[in-house]
């Protein structure tokens, strides 16, 4: 169960995190495809390891 719901916090975090920044990213000076990255993996990671130290 540790593993799978540690997991899934993760892909949840970075949908949310994603979206988030999609929906209010302007059109300033920066690649938003690079924003959009940069976000996923600090989310996922952030929401992975919340989880799996959490416990």
């Amino acid at each position: 169960m540790g593993l799978k719901e540690d997991t899934a916090n993760g892909v949840i975090s970075l949908g949310i995190g994603v979206a988030v920044t999609w929906l209010t990213a302007g059109n300033g000076d920066h690649s938003t495809a690079d924003l959009l990255v940069a976000v996923a993996i600090s989310s996922f990671l952030s929401g992975f390891f919340t989880s799996y130290f959490a416990k």
